[in-house]
């Protein structure tokens, strides 16, 4: 009887489940079809140019990441160079993916601090004890004496996603080994003290300051300060006094005699190399006080 049942019940439900059975053969089919006939092809050229790419997504060249740039450049070839990270080497290598001719467009730019005061370099009006943001510091007008040096809080490093970026004694200081030049501590400092700038040379002579005041006052807020006293204008044509401060043309920087000179001259020892294998800045000398006479 129980036999009976058992045949009877598989003789109906067999039946059924070769029909779902085929169905699903069929939808499969039918899925694996449409996959086919309806999946997007990417362009080969982008696949080209994102394998080129380093895969950072820093956001350097204005685009999302690595794939968004990828396919902006093969839409519109003259967006190449705009990796920083990748440099000219990465260029080049686009370049000859899309067989087409690139041009140097100049060395790859990386940050420098226009800013070389350590915490016992600065006067300081007040202890701050509030949110631990430049942000929020710069806009206190009684914590700082210097309204253009380093506030030192972090924001810089924070921006950082390589971890090149730290503060040594209040300092923001770049460690250029891990930087890719992505900018992103240049647009997080509020102060505008963070410049991206082309780095021809693998260490380039910088001048680490910002202010704007005259050199009395510099000298009052700050201990390494540019004084604008034009010492480095007198050695060599690539420095120039604006605002009481020297600038540097840093796109025809070379080193050569005449600036070494600019930079053993300096009174303040603002001018500074920075780069990977940068030496320390100068220290100012200390003149000892003439022997009294016997």
């Amino acid at each position: 009887m129980i036999l009976a049942n058992v045949i009877e019940i598989w003789n109906t439900a067999w039946p059924a489940g070769v029909i779902m059975l085929g169905l699903g053969a069929v939808f499969a089919v039918v899925l694996l079809v449409a996959s086919e006939k309806l999946k997007v092809q990417e362009d080969p050229k982008v696949v080209a140019v994102r394998d080129i790419l380093p895969s950072i997504d820093c956001g350097a060249c204005g685009f999302a990441g690595c794939g968004s740039y990828a396919k902006a450049v093969v839409a519109d070839p003259e967006l190449i160079g705009k990796c920083a990270p990748g440099g000219a080497d990465v260029s080049n290598a686009i370049g000859e993916a899309l067989n087409l001719q690139i041009s140097a467009d100049g060395a790859p730019k990386r940050p420098v601090v226009h800013c070389r005061a350590h915490t016992n370099d600065r006067t300081y009006y007040a202890k701050y004890e509030g949110i631990e943001s430049c942000v929020a510091v710069n806009a206190l007008a009684n914590y700082q004496a210097c309204k253009f040096g380093c506030l030192g809080f972090g924001d810089c490093v924070a921006s950082c996603k390589f971890g090149a970026v730290i503060i040594v004694d209040g300092l923001a200081t770049v460690d250029y080994e891990k930087c890719t030049g992505c900018g992103a501590c240049a647009k997080a400092c509020p102060r505008n003290l963070i410049e991206m700038i082309p780095f021809a040379h693998e260490n380039m002579m910088v001048v680490g300051c910002s202010s704007n005041e005259n050199g009395k006052t510099t000298r009052g807020m700050c201990k390494v300060g540019c004084i604008g006293c034009g010492l480095c204008v007198k050695q060599t044509e690539l420095f120039t006094i604006k605002d009481f401060n020297a600038r540097m043309d840093y796109e025809n920087y070379a080193p050569d005699e005449k600036t070494e000179t600019a930079y053993q001259k300096c009174p303040t020892c603002v001018i500074v190399y920075r780069g990977k294998n940068a030496p320390p800045p100068r220290v100012k000398e200390v003149k000892k006080p003439a022997p009294k006479p016997a």
